[in-house]
């Protein structure tokens, strides 16, 4: 399977429906954020999974832990294969989440957005440069029991070597020379995976693209 799952950030059905078809025979799967849930929630991401591709729901859940395990429940139904909540959430909403998930859905922890760089930290009152607060939340996470984590392509590696099971999952991936738009940490595809990364998520390079399948095959090359 390819490790490439397709984001399709838009609150336009039909929209987000062609663009599934379009990759359908190429991508590890498709990415559907808050964006995509909010305008179209439950059904939406039932006829997006019906064109047969797993399902990435990133909603990035973060609340208390009661809350969070009553939220995954009320997501049961959908059985996406990987399904996002923030890992400064805590320990006990890490492990209420992955007790609420359905068996086959990856619970990955997102660590620091990959929009912020260390300045931004700083300015939320956190120390030292997003790596070591990378570190620091991945730590947590495996010690929860979740099943890996978020982080950019310029962690993944330090990640894969102190969690060598883990599931990581890398975005803000660019193809060389791609324009890099709000993403301060990236990585090339092929540097992500080499450094560890279980799928990458890579949104507009692909779906800005007149021809999004062609796009995404000439990123597939390159791995």
């Amino acid at each position: 399977m390819s490790p490439i799952f397709v984001a399709v950030d838009t609150p336009d059905l039909e929209r987000a429906r062609d663009l599934a078809r379009s990759v359908s025979s190429l991508a590890g799967g498709v990415k559907l954020g808050l964006e995509f849930f909010c305008a179209n929630g439950p059904a939406g991401v039932r006829e997006i999974a019906a064109i047969g591709l797993p399902i990435f729901l990133d909603l990035k859940l973060h609340d208390i832990p009661n809350t969070v395990a009553k939220a995954i429940k009320a997501l049961r139904a959908l059985e996406p294969a990987v399904l996002t909540v923030h890992a400064a959430g805590g320990r006990a909403m890490l492990e209420a989440a992955k007790a609420a998930a359905p068996g086959k859905t990856k619970v990955v922890a997102v660590t620091v957005l990959t929009s912020l760089d260390g300045g931004d930290l700083r300015s939320l009152g956190v120390s030292g440069e997003p790596a070591d607060q990378v570190a620091r939340l991945a730590a947590l996470a495996r010690d929860s029991g979740i099943d890996g984590i978020v982080c950019s392509g310029a962690e993944v590696k330090a990640v894969s070597e102190a969690w060598p099971d883990g599931f990581l999952v890398v975005p803000g991936v660019r193809p060389q020379g791609a324009d890099v738009a709000d993403q301060k940490r990236v990585a090339t595809p092929r540097a992500a995976l080499d450094d560890g990364a279980s799928i990458l998520v890579i949104g507009r390079p692909i779906t800005g693209a007149s021809d999004p399948a062609t796009a995404l095959r000439a990123i597939a090359a390159t791995l």
